[in-house]
């Protein structure tokens, strides 16, 4: 008996094939080989099709199925991860009518601060425990605007899970943890959230009906199992935003335990049972995955676009050709503090840590005399984690705890620097999973089916593969206080002279 976990991402479309029976990985694929591209006909603007990421998950299934040489029918059920915060909009033929506003695009930041003026910043966290901000909504705000002949035409909007999960079942639907990551959930009365709605004057009609993260959401109809080379009716029983289910896929479900990830966006991700919230909403509230309404659970939720971004960038015009494991070697060559050298990085838009300001990277105290390429890599690597302790003082100013981290051992944790920076400024032991998003989803989608009865069951097989500890030495912690005060003050400066965005 096998499970089928898709994680839709900004890069590529990620396929793990799951031994239920054990949790071992029977299979794995990615597609394309290259990064998937991302449209930008203007600064700020950021938008990938819909049918790309159809086409290559057909293409992930395929190497799937042809790695393990499975019988399709013994794969009993399928979930979906997905980039969050993404606007698909289609017509009443589901037709998709124009490309996906994906998640780090800053358009609608101006609708999203127009929307909170009108509502009232106080009743948006009431309510919605955040600002519309850069969200979905207000995405959706800005093709009504802009865009008003496509806006018509629209019957439904979706997250990108939920148009691929459409594009298996035939049906629209959403999630209550996607209402809320779209600013669209009224989380004290439960339903959709009226003040959004009224003020961006959006018809109900459009949003899809919201079933349970975990159960069965639909089967494949005839026409896709046909595309994908699996059995008709076999049940989708699982949908996230990618960073609820990087936490799920860790087996983050309680107050105190963190996720983290590091990959193309970087994120922190706490669990609470309590409502909190950020003032300024540069950290923001979500359904997690595990709630209920008996056993409530909140995700919140701290991104910094420009992560693995900025250690690509650096890849490709940078490092003459180095890979990254030899681009990490370089690093551990280099001190903490980098001798002074220091990045910000912020180059991929608007960042909601920093109150939705557009500050763009930079690089400070270069000195042609001292530093070289692995200095280079090494700030890099440094002012991400740096910027994951600035967000972090957010949530503790918040009432969250802090006592434990989790990563799966992918992406910037595979560099021993980066982890070791990462628990040691953080000061949290740090524990590493073999695991990934597309692992997770099918985790999920085996807990929704009904094969594992328990949380506990769906995480057979899940190893710790690692475990961090901050440096406790007087001289480490001094040198790294030093280093962060330092990068503290170029933040800072920069803020000053950024105005918000739009």
């Amino acid at each position: 008996m096998y499970l089928i976990g898709y994680d839709c991402g900004t890069s590529s479309i990620k396929a793990t094939l799951l031994n239920a029976a054990d949790g071992s990985v029977a299979a794995s694929a990615a597609e394309p080989e290259k990064e998937m591209p991302i449209l930008s006909l203007q600064s700020g603007w950021a938008e990938q099709n819909p049918q790309d990421w159809w086409v290559h998950l057909k293409a992930a299934t395929a190497a799937l199925l042809k790695k393990s040489a499975i019988d399709p029918v013994d794969v009993k059920a399928i979930g979906i991860t997905y980039q969050m915060h993404g606007l698909v909009c289609v017509d009443k033929h589901k037709t998709v009518l124009r490309p996906s506003i994906i998640w780090c695009d800053s358009r609608a930041v101006p609708y999203g601060q127009k929307a909170a003026q009108h509502i009232g910043e106080k009743k948006c966290l009431d309510v919605m425990f955040n600002h519309p901000g850069n969200f979905t909504a207000s995405k959706l705000a800005w093709v009504k605007d802009n865009e008003p002949d496509i806006y018509r035409r629209i019957d439904k909007i979706m997250l990108p899970g939920d148009y691929l999960a459409m594009k298996m079942t035939g049906r629209l639907l959403t999630t209550k943890s996607g209402l809320s990551e779209g600013i669209l959930w009224d989380f004290a009365n439960k339903r959709l959230a009226r003040p959004v709605m009224e003020a961006f004057g959006f018809d109900d009609a459009v949003i899809p009906q919201a079933v349970d993260t975990f159960g069965v959401q639909g089967e494949l109809t005839a026409g896709a199992a046909g595309e994908l080379g699996l059995k008709a009716g076999t049940v989708v029983s699982y949908r996230a935003g990618d960073q609820p289910n990087n936490a799920w896929s860790l087996g983050v479900l309680d107050p105190g335990q963190i996720a983290a990830a590091a990959g193309t966006s970087g994120v922190v991700y706490g669990v609470s049972d309590r409502p909190c919230r950020d003032e300024q909403s540069r950290v923001n509230m979500f359904v997690h995955v595990s709630n209920t309404d008996c056993l409530p659970r909140y995700g919140c939720l701290l991104c910094i676009n420009g992560t693995g971004i900025l250690n690509s960038w650096l890849k490709h015009n940078a490092a003459g050709g180095l890979d990254y494991p030899k681009m990490n070697e370089l690093v551990a060559a280099v001190p903490v503090g980098s001798d002074g050298l220091c990045i910000l990085p912020y180059g991929n838009g608007a960042e909601r840590t920093l109150g939705n300001r557009l500050i763009d990277a930079s690089v400070h105290g270069l000195n042609f005399n001292v530093h070289t390429q692995a200095h280079l890599f090494r700030a890099a690597q440094e002012g991400i984690v740096f910027a994951f302790q600035y967000g972090l003082g957010i949530m503790k100013q918040m009432g969250l705890d802090v006592r434990v981290v989790r990563a799966g051992q992918a992406n910037m944790f595979q560099s021993a620097v980066f982890g070791q920076a990462f628990a040691s400024v953080m000061n949290a032991v740090t524990e590493l999973y073999s695991t990934d998003g597309s692992q997770g989803a099918a985790r999920g989608a085996g807990f929704g089916a009904g094969i594992y009865k328990t949380h506990q069951e769906a995480f057979v097989g899940l190893q710790k593969v690692g475990c961090i500890e901050p440096d406790a030495s007087a001289s480490s912690r001094d040198a790294w206080r030093r280093a962060y005060d330092r990068w503290l003050d170029k933040l800072n400066g920069q803020i000053g002279r950024a105005g918000r965005c739009g």
